[in-house]
């Protein structure tokens, strides 16, 4: 019974990050929405190597997950901080060109 509470909560924090990364358009936000989305698999994986009985499997994959969401979450800052310090907004949509600016 508490397997697919845990489930649930999985599904919801990936619906609310695939929601946030959808409708926000603040680059901060969207970063926000995909660690919420790696948070969903990781709790999943957890959750399923739970039921297997002496297999570590899913929460060594989980560590995994969880630091390459770290990485992800460090050069997608770093990017975030570049653009914004090029282009002086933190929106994705208003960076239209690769061009350099005169």
């Amino acid at each position: 019974m508490r397997e697919h509470l845990l489930l649930y909560l999985a599904a919801f924090l990936f619906s609310a990050g695939t929601a946030i990364v959808l409708t926000r358009r603040h680059s901060i936000m969207v970063l926000l929405g995909i660690e919420l989305m790696f948070n969903a698999a990781n709790l999943n994986l957890a959750v399923f190597s739970r039921n297997e009985t002496g297999l570590l499997d899913g929460q060594i994959f989980a560590l995994f997950v969880i630091i390459v969401a770290v990485c992800e979450a460090a050069v997608g800052m770093a990017i975030v901080l570049r653009v914004y310090h090029y282009y002086h907004t933190p929106m994705p949509d208003q960076v239209n060109d690769l061009k350099e600016k005169h």
